[in-house]
Protein backbone atom coordinates (compact mmCIF):
# COMPACT_ATOMS: atom_id res chain seq x y z
CA UNK A 1 0.00 0.00 0.00
CA UNK A 2 1.39 3.38 -0.99
CA UNK A 3 1.39 6.06 1.70
CA UNK A 4 1.86 9.77 0.99
CA UNK A 5 3.11 12.01 3.79
CA UNK A 6 2.46 15.76 3.51
CA UNK A 7 4.13 18.67 5.27
CA UNK A 8 2.10 20.66 7.74
CA UNK A 9 0.99 24.15 6.76
CA UNK A 10 3.33 25.74 9.30
CA UNK A 11 6.32 23.96 7.74
CA UNK A 12 5.24 24.88 4.23
CA UNK A 13 5.11 28.53 5.25
CA UNK A 14 8.80 28.45 6.19
CA UNK A 15 9.69 28.21 2.51
CA UNK A 16 8.69 31.83 1.99
CA UNK A 17 10.69 33.22 4.91
CA UNK A 18 12.95 36.14 4.13
CA UNK A 19 16.66 35.39 4.39
CA UNK A 20 18.60 37.74 6.64
CA UNK A 21 22.08 39.00 5.72
CA UNK A 22 24.79 36.52 6.65
CA UNK A 23 26.14 36.55 10.16
CA UNK A 24 27.64 33.09 10.26
CA UNK A 25 28.30 31.25 13.54
CA UNK A 26 31.40 29.62 12.05
CA UNK A 27 34.44 30.77 10.13
CA UNK A 28 34.54 29.20 6.66
CA UNK A 29 37.63 26.98 6.70
CA UNK A 30 39.33 26.15 3.39
CA UNK A 31 40.73 22.66 2.77
CA UNK A 32 42.52 21.46 -0.40
CA UNK A 33 41.75 18.47 -2.59
CA UNK A 34 44.49 15.86 -2.83
CA UNK A 35 43.45 14.25 -6.12
CA UNK A 36 41.14 15.09 -9.02
CA UNK A 37 39.61 12.76 -11.56
CA UNK A 38 40.18 12.86 -15.27
CA UNK A 39 37.97 15.63 -16.71
CA UNK A 40 34.80 15.11 -18.72
CA UNK A 41 36.30 16.99 -21.63
CA UNK A 42 34.20 19.71 -23.20
CA UNK A 43 31.91 22.61 -22.40
CA UNK A 44 28.61 22.23 -20.57
CA UNK A 45 27.10 20.99 -17.33
CA UNK A 46 28.05 17.30 -17.41
CA UNK A 47 29.47 15.95 -14.17
CA UNK A 48 26.99 15.75 -11.32
CA UNK A 49 27.20 13.12 -8.59
CA UNK A 50 29.86 10.68 -7.29
CA UNK A 51 29.58 7.48 -5.25
CA UNK A 52 32.43 5.66 -3.52
CA UNK A 53 32.60 1.85 -3.57
CA UNK A 54 34.73 -0.11 -1.08
CA UNK A 55 35.07 -3.89 -1.19
CA UNK A 56 33.94 -5.72 1.94
CA UNK A 57 36.70 -8.31 1.62
CA UNK A 58 39.50 -5.89 0.66
CA UNK A 59 40.14 -8.08 -2.36
CA UNK A 60 39.42 -5.31 -4.86
CA UNK A 61 40.64 -1.73 -5.04
CA UNK A 62 38.11 1.04 -4.28
CA UNK A 63 36.18 2.66 -7.11
CA UNK A 64 34.56 6.05 -7.64
CA UNK A 65 31.47 6.17 -9.84
CA UNK A 66 30.67 9.55 -11.36
CA UNK A 67 27.59 10.53 -13.35
CA UNK A 68 27.67 12.29 -16.69
CA UNK A 69 24.19 13.71 -17.14
CA UNK A 70 24.63 13.93 -20.89
CA UNK A 71 25.97 10.43 -21.54
CA UNK A 72 26.33 7.86 -18.76
CA UNK A 73 28.52 6.63 -15.93
CA UNK A 74 32.29 7.03 -15.48
CA UNK A 75 34.35 4.77 -13.22
CA UNK A 76 37.62 5.97 -11.63
CA UNK A 77 40.30 4.66 -9.30
CA UNK A 78 41.64 6.57 -6.27
CA UNK A 79 44.33 8.13 -8.47
CA UNK A 80 41.54 9.77 -10.48
CA UNK A 81 42.24 7.69 -13.58
CA UNK A 82 39.23 6.65 -15.64
CA UNK A 83 38.86 2.87 -15.76
CA UNK A 84 35.54 2.50 -17.58
CA UNK A 85 32.66 4.37 -19.17
CA UNK A 86 29.13 2.98 -19.42
CA UNK A 87 27.03 4.57 -22.16
CA UNK A 88 23.67 4.22 -20.42
CA UNK A 89 22.13 7.62 -21.12
CA UNK A 90 21.49 10.82 -19.19
CA UNK A 91 21.94 9.83 -15.55
CA UNK A 92 21.97 12.48 -12.85
CA UNK A 93 22.64 10.90 -9.44
CA UNK A 94 24.17 7.59 -8.33
CA UNK A 95 24.49 5.74 -5.02
CA UNK A 96 25.92 2.42 -3.80
CA UNK A 97 25.16 -0.22 -1.18
CA UNK A 98 27.24 -3.38 -1.11
CA UNK A 99 27.91 -4.48 -4.68
CA UNK A 100 24.83 -2.76 -6.07
CA UNK A 101 24.55 0.76 -7.43
CA UNK A 102 21.54 2.67 -8.71
CA UNK A 103 21.28 5.81 -10.84
CA UNK A 104 18.44 8.12 -11.82
CA UNK A 105 18.17 7.85 -15.61
CA UNK A 106 16.14 10.62 -17.21
CA UNK A 107 16.81 9.39 -20.74
CA UNK A 108 14.83 6.19 -20.22
CA UNK A 109 12.69 7.36 -17.28
CA UNK A 110 13.99 4.70 -14.93
CA UNK A 111 16.17 3.57 -12.09
CA UNK A 112 19.28 2.13 -13.77
CA UNK A 113 20.86 -0.70 -11.76
CA UNK A 114 24.51 -1.75 -11.70
CA UNK A 115 26.60 -4.38 -9.97
CA UNK A 116 30.28 -4.23 -9.08
CA UNK A 117 31.94 -7.22 -10.73
CA UNK A 118 35.26 -8.94 -10.00
CA UNK A 119 36.51 -8.28 -13.52
CA UNK A 120 39.21 -5.62 -13.41
CA UNK A 121 38.71 -4.84 -17.11
CA UNK A 122 34.97 -4.27 -16.63
CA UNK A 123 34.42 -3.55 -12.94
CA UNK A 124 30.88 -2.16 -13.24
CA UNK A 125 28.05 -3.94 -15.09
CA UNK A 126 24.69 -2.45 -16.07
CA UNK A 127 22.12 -5.10 -15.09
CA UNK A 128 18.80 -3.48 -15.92
CA UNK A 129 16.36 -0.60 -15.58
CA UNK A 130 13.20 -0.15 -13.51
CA UNK A 131 10.76 2.25 -15.24
CA UNK A 132 9.41 4.86 -12.81
CA UNK A 133 5.93 6.35 -12.75
CA UNK A 134 6.81 10.05 -12.66
CA UNK A 135 8.51 12.37 -15.15
CA UNK A 136 12.25 13.09 -14.95
CA UNK A 137 13.81 11.11 -12.10
CA UNK A 138 16.35 13.53 -10.68
CA UNK A 139 18.18 12.63 -7.46
CA UNK A 140 18.60 9.15 -6.03
CA UNK A 141 20.00 7.42 -2.96
CA UNK A 142 20.25 3.78 -1.95
CA UNK A 143 19.86 2.11 1.42
CA UNK A 144 20.10 -1.44 2.76
CA UNK A 145 18.16 -2.60 5.82
CA UNK A 146 16.69 -5.85 7.12
CA UNK A 147 14.14 -5.80 4.29
CA UNK A 148 16.81 -5.50 1.60
CA UNK A 149 17.68 -2.66 -0.76
CA UNK A 150 15.59 0.50 -0.88
CA UNK A 151 16.02 3.38 -3.34
CA UNK A 152 14.64 6.88 -2.94
CA UNK A 153 14.12 8.98 -6.08
CA UNK A 154 13.64 12.74 -5.83
CA UNK A 155 11.89 14.95 -8.39
CA UNK A 156 11.77 18.61 -9.39
CA UNK A 157 8.15 18.92 -8.23
CA UNK A 158 9.06 17.92 -4.66
CA UNK A 159 8.01 14.27 -4.94
CA UNK A 160 10.02 11.45 -3.35
CA UNK A 161 9.37 7.84 -4.36
CA UNK A 162 10.60 4.84 -2.36
CA UNK A 163 11.30 1.63 -4.30
CA UNK A 164 12.03 -1.76 -2.71
CA UNK A 165 14.39 -3.90 -4.77
CA UNK A 166 14.45 -7.65 -5.30
CA UNK A 167 17.78 -9.14 -6.35
CA UNK A 168 18.64 -12.78 -7.00
CA UNK A 169 21.79 -14.85 -7.17
CA UNK A 170 22.26 -14.07 -10.88
CA UNK A 171 22.41 -10.32 -10.07
CA UNK A 172 19.13 -9.63 -11.87
CA UNK A 173 17.14 -6.95 -10.10
CA UNK A 174 13.63 -5.53 -10.06
CA UNK A 175 11.96 -2.95 -7.83
CA UNK A 176 8.47 -2.06 -6.61
CA UNK A 177 7.14 1.36 -5.57
CA UNK A 178 6.20 1.13 -1.88
CA UNK A 179 5.80 4.70 -0.64
CA UNK A 180 5.78 8.36 -1.62
CA UNK A 181 6.44 11.65 0.12
CA UNK A 182 5.51 15.13 -1.13
CA UNK A 183 7.69 18.12 -0.27
CA UNK A 184 7.03 21.69 -1.44
CA UNK A 185 9.56 22.26 -4.22
CA UNK A 186 12.52 20.97 -6.23
CA UNK A 187 14.62 18.25 -4.60
CA UNK A 188 17.86 16.53 -5.54
CA UNK A 189 20.36 15.16 -3.05
CA UNK A 190 19.44 12.51 -0.49
CA UNK A 191 21.21 9.97 1.71
CA UNK A 192 20.05 7.03 3.80
CA UNK A 193 21.16 6.45 7.38
CA UNK A 194 19.78 2.97 7.91
CA UNK A 195 21.10 2.74 11.49
CA UNK A 196 18.52 5.39 12.43
CA UNK A 197 15.94 4.40 9.79
CA UNK A 198 16.29 7.91 8.39
CA UNK A 199 16.75 9.43 4.97
CA UNK A 200 18.14 12.96 4.66
CA UNK A 201 16.68 14.99 1.76
CA UNK A 202 17.78 18.32 0.32
CA UNK A 203 15.12 20.74 -0.93
CA UNK A 204 17.16 23.07 -3.11
CA UNK A 205 15.45 26.39 -2.29
CA UNK A 206 14.66 25.59 1.36
CA UNK A 207 17.03 23.32 3.24
CA UNK A 208 17.63 19.86 4.64
CA UNK A 209 15.13 17.37 6.12
CA UNK A 210 15.26 14.05 7.92
CA UNK A 211 12.48 11.54 7.33
CA UNK A 212 11.82 8.29 9.21
CA UNK A 213 11.08 6.28 6.08
CA UNK A 214 10.02 3.10 7.91
CA UNK A 215 7.58 4.82 10.25
CA UNK A 216 3.92 4.71 9.15
CA UNK A 217 2.99 8.13 10.55
CA UNK A 218 6.29 9.90 9.84
CA UNK A 219 6.47 13.54 8.84
CA UNK A 220 9.62 15.28 7.56
CA UNK A 221 11.66 17.07 10.21
CA UNK A 222 13.73 20.15 9.37
CA UNK A 223 17.44 19.67 10.03
CA UNK A 224 18.34 23.16 8.79
CA UNK A 225 17.03 25.79 6.39
CA UNK A 226 18.67 28.46 4.30
CA UNK A 227 16.98 30.95 6.64
CA UNK A 228 18.65 29.30 9.65
CA UNK A 229 21.87 31.32 9.50
CA UNK A 230 24.18 28.31 9.81
CA UNK A 231 25.81 28.65 6.40
CA UNK A 232 23.35 26.72 4.25
CA UNK A 233 22.25 28.54 1.09
CA UNK A 234 20.43 27.63 -2.10
CA UNK A 235 20.88 25.46 -3.94
CA UNK A 236 21.04 22.69 -1.35
CA UNK A 237 22.45 19.98 -3.62
CA UNK A 238 24.66 17.08 -2.51
CA UNK A 239 23.97 15.25 0.77
CA UNK A 240 25.95 12.39 2.32
CA UNK A 241 26.51 10.71 5.70
CA UNK A 242 29.86 10.12 7.39
CA UNK A 243 29.11 7.20 9.69
CA UNK A 244 30.65 6.52 13.08
CA UNK A 245 29.11 4.15 15.64
CA UNK A 246 28.98 6.83 18.33
CA UNK A 247 28.34 9.82 16.09
CA UNK A 248 29.41 10.89 12.65
CA UNK A 249 28.28 13.71 10.42
CA UNK A 250 26.00 14.86 7.62
CA UNK A 251 27.65 16.87 4.83
CA UNK A 252 25.56 19.13 2.57
CA UNK A 253 26.70 21.35 -0.29
CA UNK A 254 25.56 24.96 -0.35
CA UNK A 255 25.99 25.40 -4.08
CA UNK A 256 25.62 29.13 -4.65
CA UNK A 257 28.20 29.94 -1.94
CA UNK A 258 30.78 27.33 -3.05
CA UNK A 259 30.85 25.79 0.41
CA UNK A 260 29.77 22.82 2.56
CA UNK A 261 27.99 22.63 5.92
CA UNK A 262 28.61 19.81 8.40
CA UNK A 263 26.03 18.62 10.97
CA UNK A 264 25.98 15.95 13.64
CA UNK A 265 24.57 12.71 12.27
CA UNK A 266 22.65 12.05 15.49
CA UNK A 267 19.69 14.20 16.60
CA UNK A 268 19.32 17.09 17.05
CA UNK A 269 21.73 17.29 14.07
CA UNK A 270 23.52 20.36 15.39
CA UNK A 271 25.60 22.33 12.86
CA UNK A 272 29.32 21.81 13.41
CA UNK A 273 31.06 23.99 10.86
CA UNK A 274 31.50 25.24 7.33
CA UNK A 275 34.30 24.54 4.88
CA UNK A 276 35.24 25.28 1.30
CA UNK A 277 37.63 23.41 -0.98
CA UNK A 278 40.47 25.60 -2.16
CA UNK A 279 43.36 25.23 -4.54
CA UNK A 280 46.00 22.65 -3.63
CA UNK A 281 49.19 24.09 -2.05
CA UNK A 282 51.19 23.47 -5.23
CA UNK A 283 48.48 24.96 -7.46
CA UNK A 284 48.12 21.74 -9.43
CA UNK A 285 44.47 21.21 -8.42
CA UNK A 286 42.03 24.10 -8.73
CA UNK A 287 39.45 25.16 -6.15
CA UNK A 288 35.98 23.62 -6.11
CA UNK A 289 33.00 25.73 -7.13
CA UNK A 290 29.24 25.28 -7.41
CA UNK A 291 29.19 21.65 -6.26
CA UNK A 292 26.27 19.45 -7.26
CA UNK A 293 26.73 15.98 -5.78
CA UNK A 294 29.07 14.55 -3.17
CA UNK A 295 29.80 11.36 -1.27
CA UNK A 296 31.72 10.65 1.92
CA UNK A 297 32.85 7.41 3.57
CA UNK A 298 34.44 6.80 6.97
CA UNK A 299 36.09 3.46 6.22
CA UNK A 300 39.90 3.75 5.96
CA UNK A 301 41.29 3.75 2.42
CA UNK A 302 44.85 3.88 1.06
CA UNK A 303 46.00 7.44 1.67
CA UNK A 304 42.79 8.30 3.53
CA UNK A 305 42.98 6.62 6.96
CA UNK A 306 39.97 8.53 8.37
CA UNK A 307 37.83 8.35 5.24
CA UNK A 308 37.33 10.13 1.95
CA UNK A 309 35.11 12.94 0.64
CA UNK A 310 34.47 13.21 -3.13
CA UNK A 311 32.71 16.25 -4.61
CA UNK A 312 31.70 17.41 -8.07
CA UNK A 313 33.49 20.51 -9.36
CA UNK A 314 31.56 22.79 -11.71
CA UNK A 315 34.66 24.20 -13.41
CA UNK A 316 38.12 22.89 -14.08
CA UNK A 317 39.06 25.66 -13.63
CA UNK A 318 36.41 27.66 -15.56
CA UNK A 319 32.71 27.15 -14.91
CA UNK A 320 31.14 24.54 -17.18
CA UNK A 321 34.49 23.51 -18.70
CA UNK A 322 36.08 20.04 -18.30
CA UNK A 323 34.07 19.28 -15.17
CA UNK A 324 35.38 16.58 -12.84
CA UNK A 325 35.43 15.29 -9.25
CA UNK A 326 37.79 16.22 -6.43
CA UNK A 327 39.02 13.87 -3.66
CA UNK A 328 39.52 15.31 -0.17
CA UNK A 329 41.20 13.64 2.80
CA UNK A 330 38.58 13.69 5.58
CA UNK A 331 41.36 14.32 8.14
CA UNK A 332 41.69 17.84 6.72
CA UNK A 333 38.00 18.54 7.31
CA UNK A 334 38.22 17.14 10.84
CA UNK A 335 41.23 19.31 11.65
CA UNK A 336 39.82 22.46 10.03
CA UNK A 337 36.46 22.24 11.84
CA UNK A 338 37.95 20.82 15.07
CA UNK A 339 35.66 17.79 14.93
CA UNK A 340 36.21 14.87 17.30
Amino acid sequence: MIRTALLSLSLLNLVGCAIAPENLPFEIKPVPASVETAPMLGVGDRADDPAIWISDDEGQPPLILGTNKDEGLHVYNLAGEELQFLDVGAINNVDIRGRYAVASNDEVGALSWFVISRNAAEPVLHIGDTPVQSVEPYGVCLGSDDEGLIAAITYKDGLVEFWRADQNKDADISATLVDTLQLPSQLEGCAFDETQSLVFIGEEAFGLYSYAYRQADAVPEVVDSIAGGNGLVADVEGVSVYYAPDGGYIVASAQEADRFVVYDRLPPHAPRGIFSIGESPDGAIDAVTHTDGLDVVSKPLPGYPNGLLVVQDDGNPDSGVDQNFKLIDWRLVTEALELE
